[in-house]
């Protein structure tokens, strides 16, 4: 499992967003200067994240964005499979996948959902507040 920058910043995004609560909507640019990350880049990231709930935005003079949620509420798995689509090990694993013609005769399969369920409970263990509370990622 490779997790990308967009599965990365999109931490760093909730993270900032969480150690820096306004009464209203963070403006993207203030986010993408204090991250160092190109506003342009962060658009596609935050986009993502407002279509699966996890960020609140508004356009406009006073437009941004905020948490849609409490950062104890939002598990780091929840970030990640959002962003990446699929954390699975191997493919026969991956969500909405038909059943492998080879899984009654798989040697390497109870391996392989061992993983799968080390990384989920792992991920969903922490949430961006755990992110913040540990000094960021």
């Amino acid at each position: 499992m490779l997790v990308s920058t967009r599965g990365r910043y999109a931490l760093r995004v909730l993270t900032d967003m969480a150690e820096h609560p306004s009464e209203g909507y963070t403006p993207l640019k203030e986010i993408a200067e204090r991250q160092g990350i190109s506003e342009k880049y962060l658009e596609s990231i935050v986009k993502t994240l407002v279509q699966e709930g996890l960020l609140l935005g508004l356009r406009g003079k006073c437009g941004g964005y905020r948490l849609a949620k409490t950062p104890e509420e939002i598990p780091v798995g929840e970030v990640l499979r959002s962003m990446e689509g699929s954390l699975a090990p191997v493919s026969c694993l991956e969500e909405g996948q038909p059943a492998c013609p080879r899984e009654a005769d798989c040697r390497t399969l109870p391996m392989w959902t061992g993983l799968d369920r080390v990384i989920r409970d792992y991920l969903n263990g922490y949430t961006v507040a755990d992110l913040v509370s540990a000094g960021g990622i």
